[in-house]
């Protein structure tokens, strides 16, 4: 893995070509069993390598976790980007779009949030970028954005988890949820 500064300063992270190839596999890996049996042992073995050998791209699990992480804020970010593009404004618009993301990758969606954010160690200004569409929707109020966001997450972790009853309309429960948080 290797650093490089760009002309407005940050650090922007760029993987060695194997380096992806262990991150992509890592991420087919997590998709397929979940978090839990994320390992370096089994990324190994689905490499057809030896552990030890991953440690020359990653230093330890936790670097994978924080790409995989980086991935989901980069995905994000497009997802509502392309719905704000779409919907300029639109909360039910960014809703979907954030819910659908999740959705379709629940595991990689629970390994990002349900752990503190490793801020420290992610690219510059990505997690800005992903919450930058809300803020814009929400009249740069963060104070909102972030009940909203809240709102969000928690339907979502909801109903990934399967705590919902299977009865439950959970499209009229995000309907009125973004309306109680912004009539």
């Amino acid at each position: 893995m290797a650093d490089r500064t760009t002309a407005d300063g940050p650090t922007v992270r760029r993987l060695t070509p194997r380096a992806r190839q262990i991150a992509a596999v890592a991420r087919g890996l997590l998709e397929e069993s979940g978090p839990a049996l994320l390992t370096m042992r089994a990324l190994a073995d689905r490499l057809g390598i030896k552990a030890p050998s991953l440690y020359k791209h990653f230093p330890d699990k936790h670097a994978v976790e924080v790409e995989l992480i980086s991935q989901l804020l980069t995905e994000t970010a497009e997802a509502l980007e392309a719905a704000e593009a779409r919907a300029p404004g639109s909360l039910a618009a960014l809703a979907d779009a954030y819910r659908d993301y999740a959705l379709a990758h629940p595991h990689l969606y629970c390994l990002a949030t349900e752990h503190p954010l490793p801020r420290t160690e992610l690219p510059a200004a990505l997690e800005d970028r992903a919450a930058l569409p809300l803020l814009r929707a929400c009249g740069d109020d963060l104070g909102l954005a972030r009940a909203i966001w809240a709102f969000a997450h928690g339907m979502v972790t909801l109903e990934i988890h399967g705590r919902f009853p299977p009865e439950a309309d959970l499209d009229t429960a995000w309907k009125r949820g973004l309306k109680a948080l912004r009539p």
